[in-house]
């Protein structure tokens, strides 16, 4: 097992990655504090994984929520469901939710944790490579509104994230794949070392070997915890985060959420900043070629194939948290390894690029 801390002084909070861990009893009941437990997971996860984590909590006072499964049910109606079960089963400020699933459940749970009577405690335990590698890290929490992604939501960290790569054993084919576009990600935004290390593993990464499987998630939660120690609130350098996320999430919106897997719509949105990066002179078409090679071999989409008009695609994006005063800040590549936050791209460059996917 590999441990690493997220530091944010009283919020700090261990993140464990490694395999077998659902079977390690303290490792999660070491971060209860109350008698009250409420496991939330989905229709998916809970026949695979639900008995399993409810073993571990022994005399704890224990119920479920089950919610249904897919990015077109993180909404407020959804997480109406948990809020259902918290009151219909009198839980108290003292319980703690374990959110059991992917980044929906973790996103939806963590918002219910930091809104239900004002705040409550609560644990991730991931299941896909996604929110192993991503959005169980760093407190983001909150669900989608029709006219835009994770638009609804509160900064809520967990007591801690419990990362067991064996869940990753029933997770299919194009989730993993739609999870390693996270890993990518941090690979071209700061990390050139470690691009260089997927560029060399992908194959085997792809054929799931667990070590190389453990050695990626836990740079890229080291990556992701370094960020947000130092921007907890994403006021700055945190933001560098939504590499092609600004995009990505335009195509979630306007095909309508659950067409395009999150990351599948992240490994689109990050070939379109590396266009718009060469566009603007950062870039040279070698390095948009490595990008685009890593993400086929990934077996990511590259294209969203013409199903949607540039101007559906501008709309989306200007309905998004990166924006401000009107003006939609994307985060773009000075070279592979290295991002940074811009303002001040040329909007016809933004608009062939946009002209050019769609």
């Amino acid at each position: 097992m590999k441990t690493l801390e997220l530091d944010l002084g009283e919020k700090s909070y261990p993140i464990y990655i490694g395999q077998g861990l659902l079977d390690q009893e303290k490792l999660l009941t070491n971060h209860i504090a109350g008698k009250q437990v409420m496991i939330v997971t989905n229709t998916t996860v809970a026949p695979l994984y639900l008995e399993q984590v409810k073993s571990l909590l022994g005399s704890l006072n224990v119920a479920q929520v089950v919610l249904p499964d897919g990015e077109q049910y993180k909404t407020l109606d959804t997480v109406n469901l948990i809020f259902d079960a918290l009151l219909e089963n009198r839980f108290d400020r003292s319980c703690t939710l374990i959110a059991l699933g992917g980044g929906v459940v973790g996103d939806m749970t963590g918002f219910a944790a930091a809104s239900y009577q004002r705040g409550v405690s609560f644990i991730q335990i991931p299941t896909t490579l996604l929110s192993q590698v991503d959005s169980s890290v760093g407190g983001k929490t909150g669900v989608n509104h029709p006219l835009g992604k994770n638009m609804i939501g509160a900064f809520h960290q967990p007591k801690c994230v419990l990362i067991d790569v064996d869940t990753l054993d029933t997770l299919d084919d194009r989730q993993y794949a739609a999870g390693m576009a996270e890993v990518i990600k941090y690979g071209l935004l700061g990390n050139a070392d470690f691009l260089t290390f997927l560029q060399d593993n992908i194959q085997n990464l792809m054929r799931r070997n667990k070590d190389l499987i453990i050695q990626s998630v836990y740079q890229s939660c080291t990556d992701k915890a370094n960020i947000v120690a130092q921007d907890e609130l994403e006021s700055g350098k945190r933001a560098l985060l939504n590499l092609g996320h600004t995009f990505g999430h335009a195509i979630e919106n306007t095909l309508g959420y659950g067409v395009f897997l999150h990351g599948e719509a992240i490994s689109v949105g990050m070939l379109m900043a590396a266009k718009l990066s060469q566009l603007a002179g950062d870039l040279s078409h070698q390095d948009v070629d490595q990008v685009q090679d890593l993400l086929e071999k990934s077996n990511l989409p590259i294209s969203v194939d013409g199903k949607i008009s540039a101007s559906e695609f501008l709309s989306a994006m200007s309905v998004d948290k990166k924006v401000i005063d009107g003006n939609i800040r994307l985060i773009l590549m000075k070279k592979l390894g290295e991002a940074y936050l811009s303002d001040y791209y040329q909007k016809e460059q933004l608009d062939q690029v946009i002209g050019d996917f769609c």
